[in-house]
């Protein structure tokens, strides 16, 4: 006669020993991180674009806000978001200034932020990756890759992000002075946290 409580028991063992043979798999809420503010008195964005009469453009556009999340014992992000304020833009020009921030270009008071949300990050080398993610301007999101160097500490890692973007892609033409000013800009973000 089969004895019912010694028949559980090899029924436990059995279950226990199938469930741990299984391979674990490992979520993001498995995963230990840690998020930090990006530090905006300390970080910049910048741009640079071709203009037939003065060869090159290039400016600045003040960041505003951002976190950075990181794995556990990682410099290499796993996502980013930033915020960047097109209404205080530098081109060292006070017309073109207003220019840039008017309707027929950003648009600032239309479009107050431009902003950026990562939606894949890869390791590409030792302090080096590549970050894809949507980038919104102008009142258009697009998707955008940032080639991505890390510097500073592992304590405080700097980022120095480049892009080269389609203006048009965010909506950006149609003025007199389209035909003398490039289609993309070279852009670099330089980020620093708190």
């Amino acid at each position: 006669m089969r004895n019912p409580i010694l028949s559980s028991t090899f029924a436990t063992v059995a279950i226990c020993a199938a469930l741990c043979a299984q391979p674990r798999v490992v979520s993001a809420a498995d995963t230990v991180t840690t998020t930090r503010a990006i530090d905006a008195a300390h970080s910049k964005a910048q741009f640079s674009i071709q203009h037939i009469f003065v060869d090159r453009v290039t400016g600045t556009v003040a960041v505003r806000s951002g976190s950075v999340a990181f794995a556990s014992g990682s410099d290499v992000p796993i996502s980013v978001t930033a915020e960047l304020d097109p209404s205080r833009i530098h081109t060292d020009e006070p017309d073109r200034d207003a220019s840039l921030e008017g309707p027929d270009y950003f648009d600032v008071k239309t479009f107050p932020t431009w902003s950026f949300a990562s939606t894949r990050i890869v390791k590409t080398g030792p302090q080096t990756f590549k970050m894809d993610g949507t980038l919104t301007m102008h009142g258009v999101g697009n998707p955008e890759q940032f080639a991505v160097t890390i510097g500073g500490t592992s304590a405080d890692p700097v980022y120095h992000a480049v892009a080269t973007i389609d203006r048009h892609a965010f909506g950006m033409r149609g003025t007199r002075l389209d035909p003398v000013i490039g289609n993309t800009a070279d852009v670099t973000l330089d980020v620093a946290l708190k």
